[in-house]
């Protein structure tokens, strides 16, 4: 059974940073693309970034660019997402998803997690 349970979401005030993490297990984690959502209140899903197999290669949305940095750890079958400088706009729930090649498709992933919360306010 495949899952992908992510932490480190809370409550920031605006310019703070937080650490998220995916754990995931249940499936080769070095062979996944993986990925990072979000959902904002009353939104659809937005796409975040995603980082390759061996983590060679990474890509972001225009609006986190320069202040998110994806990362992994294939020995510890964990991906990251390291949140600087966070604004309100960040708030959201985030999700990690992983598939099995890239994709631009969110429909496409083929494991999600349930999310954590990421609450940026004072």
């Amino acid at each position: 059974q495949v899952q992908l349970v992510e932490s480190g979401g809370g409550l920031v005030q605006p310019g703070g940073s937080l650490r998220l993490s995916c754990a995931a297990s249940g499936l080769t984690f070095s062979r996944y693309w993986m990925y990072w959502v979000r959902q904002a209140p009353g939104k659809g899903l937005e796409w975040v970034s995603c980082i390759s197999t061996a983590g060679a290669v990474t890509y972001y949305a225009d609006s986190v660019k320069g202040r998110f940095t994806i990362s992994r750890d294939n020995a510890k079958n964990t991906l990251y997402l390291q949140m600087n400088s966070l604004k309100s706009d960040d708030t959201a729930v985030y999700y990690c998803a992983g598939a099995r090649y890239y994709t631009p498709t969110m429909a496409q992933y083929d494991y999600r997690g349930q999310g954590t919360q990421v609450t940026v306010s004072s």
